[in-house]
């Protein structure tokens, strides 16, 4: 008995191993991915009232953890039993993240609503900013999760599942801590400010003019990482396609001395570029069938009106 016993804390020992050794991996081959998710829910959630930022970012960040909840068990489900559908699924998040990206960009002029007696209480406004935080964060979420079950597939399926829950689990807690003390700068910079001197008032003073900044700068590179991400599974699932951009960038590539950053930046640039065309070819779509549908509606009212 105390033979099997001590056989059985070997297996769980050699278990833990293999999903920490595995999580390390995985952690390393999502960090691109992470590092969208973070500018990207630090920008949705940066235009909340002061005293409502870190209730939201709880909001969310609640979200995302159903968000994985579900996307562990259902990458495991699909990879096992219908393996071909990872790809079109991915496809579908991205064009949505593309979708997301032009409609934040021509919000003004599609949903323009100055401030006012027609301007939506904040309570319903802040609801709004969750739900497409949690939306975008589930896209981001499955990318990462794929990205991970595919880093593990040749493992046993403790391990897939250990490396799967370990990182959602770092993934979540990085990331929203992260967000929270983005959002909380100013906050951080005007306590650091109120010492009486030295190196702690210097910093806090230095938060504070910086912040402004970076929160510009985030809702700049959220609205980019829409793109990028959502125009890059594109590319990568539509055939050929992401040959055909490694093609067209190669000329960047071989550019003496500086080909290694050229090379990725024009593939990041293909990618944006088949991020606004897929995107606004999605809005387009949306806003097409919409009208249909209203004509339809108020035809089939003014039919039932005559009778």
């Amino acid at each position: 008995m105390a033979t099997g016993l001590l056989a059985l804390l070997d297996d769980i020992t050699s278990i833990l191993d293999d999903v920490s050794a595995m999580t390390k991996v995985a952690a390393g081959k999502t960090a691109g991915v992470l590092g969208d998710d973070l500018a990207l829910n630090a920008q949705q959630v940066a235009e909340v009232r002061a005293d409502r930022e870190l209730p939201v970012v709880w909001a969310v960040a609640k979200g995302s953890a159903l968000n994985k909840a579900i996307l562990v068990p259902a990458a495991l489900a699909i990879s096992a039993f219908a393996p071909w559908l990872v790809t079109p699924l991915l496809m579908v998040g991205g064009a949505y993240l593309c979708f997301e990206g032009v409609e934040k960009l021509l919000h003004p002029w599609l949903h323009g609503v100055a401030p006012g007696p027609h301007a939506p209480p904040p309570s319903e406004d802040e609801r709004t900013k969750v739900r497409a935080a949690v939306r975008t964060d589930f896209v981001l979420s499955a990318e990462i999760i794929v990205i991970t079950l595919g880093t593990v597939a040749d493992r046993p399926l403790t391990t897939q599942i250990g490396v799967m829950i370990g990182i959602a689990a770092l993934m979540t807690a990085g990331v929203y801590g992260l967000v929270a003390g983005i959002v909380r700068l100013d906050d951080i910079g005007l306590y650091l400010s109120r010492f009486p001197g030295g190196a702690r008032r210097w910093l806090g003073r230095a938060i504070l003019a910086m912040a402004p900044y970076l929160m510009r700068t985030l809702s700049v590179v959220g609205t980019a990482a829409m793109f990028l991400v959502g125009g890059g599974i594109l590319t990568h699932g539509f055939p050929g396609a992401h040959e055909a951009i490694d093609h067209l960038a190669k000329p960047a590539a071989d550019v003496s001395l500086l080909g290694g950053v050229f090379g990725p930046v024009a593939v990041l640039a293909a990618n944006g570029i088949a991020g606004v065309l897929a995107g606004a070819t999605a809005l387009g779509m949306q806003r097409g069938v919409r009208a249909v549908l209203t004509a339809l509606g108020i035809g089939i009212v003014r039919n039932v009106a005559r009778h």
